[in-house]
């Protein structure tokens, strides 16, 4: 306790005075070292408040600045969306949640709906079949390897999460086309994935290991294939047996909502994505904002053992600065086009108010602590990565800059936001948005010369592959 006194009232520099204070710096926690720790807690009154605040009430709460709250509304200068949120539920597939909810805008218009939406069922059970085949031929491909290796390791700790990426998406869906949720409604594991994930892990890496053994045993590439479509076989009863058979043919008919009937009659998933999905899918490109120093600007990348679908496109990126990713979602949703996008969303979030704000709470201020890392920091030393994926449908636009922008969740509506829509501050953007989708057509010419680039291609670990869930 006097030692602490004695730094308040030195006249010396804190940093020099902190230095003589702390105990010798040694490897283990002595009783000395957990005296000091305690004794510089003890001291400061501020700690005991923030203990008695923080063991009674959330942090979070605590931390709150309370000046975002009040200085954060729901208005915006460009507002699309009429229609309510969806729901994933206990399950990954926040991405194709969002990929279809782009889609669905147009649909709805073109069928005269106020509310429609296409199966994520459908485009769920496809991806677990096509993600469990790209596992195995992973499994092939690198079966003269050892087991430890860190590729082969990477591939068998990351076997079939639910998450995905926007290129992955696309390959779903121009393989596989898309249905309305009444041709293949929700199961209770398409929203609560858990088990049925857990099932499909276990009989995948028990398939790695025969295939592997196979190769060890001297066996061809084709046999190693054949039996692959065995344990293909097995995840294909799991996939039906949890989520349903998907439709080859399906009959469509609704009322629109001047409740007159309409009919298409039977008709395929591929027929009915080329009639009802109206935009541009194979105009898409993805944009991300890596400001890490070894990451060019204007440059693509792609990611190693990251994708679903074998003759698929790649995951492929075009690194850009944060100016011009805002430029071009803003753009676009002024002419009327919500916007798929990535980011860190845990960061800054006051879930049930729908607010990101980068000072949201201060937290610098409870633990009387700085918190110094930059974005490329925090890439760098693995603090962040692009985790969910969500749809912009609404920027405020003042003098041409961005202030604000409104964000359509796959949360549902209890206990989230404004009935599951949030606000996220242009502050926030700054630090936490990792990624668009956008029409290659919006970029500046000097960006749709760079997308033609041979991609960089990044370790299957690093944190740009990291998938949105």
């Amino acid at each position: 306790m006097l030692q602490v006194s004695a730094r308040v009232k030195s006249s010396k520099s804190p940093s020099s005075v902190v230095r003589r204070l702390l105990p010798a710096g040694t490897a283990e926690l002595t009783p000395h070292v957990l005296a000091d720790l305690d004794s510089r807690f003890a001291a400061n009154p501020a700690y005991q408040l923030s203990l008695n605040a923080v063991t009674q009430t959330s942090a979070d709460d605590v931390a709150l600045n309370r000046a975002v709250v009040t200085g954060t509304d729901f208005t915006f200068s460009h507002w699309l969306d009429q229609w309510s949120v969806t729901a994933q539920k206990q399950s990954g597939r926040c991405w194709m949640f969002a990929g279809l909810n782009l889609f669905r805008v147009g649909a709805m218009k073109k069928m005269g709906l106020d509310g429609f939406e296409f199966s994520q069922n459908y485009t769920f059970f496809w991806d677990k079949l096509e993600r469990a085949n790209y596992f195995l031929e992973k499994m092939i491909e690198t079966a003269d390897r050892d087991a430890d290796d860190r590729n082969v390791a990477f591939l068998l700790d990351t076997v079939l999460g639910d998450g995905g990426q926007w290129n992955m998406f696309v390959n779903i869906v121009q393989k596989y086309g898309v249905v309305p949720k009444a041709a293949m409604p929700e199961t209770e594991s398409s929203s609560n994935s858990g088990r049925m994930n857990s099932m499909l892990v276990t009989k995948l890496r028990e398939g790695a290991k025969t295939l592997r053994d196979l190769h060890a045993d001297g066996a061809s590439t084709a046999e190693l294939r054949s039996k692959k479509h065995e344990i293909l076989g097995v995840v294909h009863r799991i996939l039906c047996i949890h989520l349903g058979t998907p439709p080859a043919r399906f009959h469509w008919q609704w009322n629109d909502r001047k409740r007159k009937l309409h009919r298409d009659g039977e008709i395929t998933p591929q027929q009915f994505a080329k009639k009802y999905i109206t935009l541009p899918v194979d105009e898409y490109v993805c944009l991300v904002h890596d400001p890490r120093p070894t990451s060019p600007y204007n440059r693509t990348f792609t990611v190693e053992h990251l994708g679903n679908v074998i003759e698929g496109g790649i995951v492929k990126y075009l690194n850009v600065e944060i100016g011009v990713m805002k430029d071009v979602t803003m753009k676009a949703i002024m002419k009327g086009e919500p916007v798929w996008m990535g980011c860190d969303c845990g960061k800054m979030m006051k879930r049930e108010m729908g607010i990101w704000d980068r000072n949201l709470y201060r937290y610098d201020a409870l633990y009387d602590t700085e918190f110094t890392m930059s974005k490329a920091d925090r890439l760098i030393y693995h603090q962040t990565a692009m985790n969910h994926a969500m749809l912009f449908t609404g920027v405020d636009v003042e003098n041409g800059k961005p202030r604000r922008w409104r964000v359509e969740n796959s949360w549902g509506e209890e206990k989230v936001g404004r009935k599951g829509f949030f606000v996220m501050n242009d502050n926030w953007f700054d630090e936490h948005m990792f990624e668009i989708a956008a029409r290659r057509s919006a970029l500046p010419p000097k960006l749709r010369k760079a997308l033609e680039l041979e991609p960089i291609v990044l370790p299957a670990w690093d944190p740009m592959g990291s998938l949105a869930d």
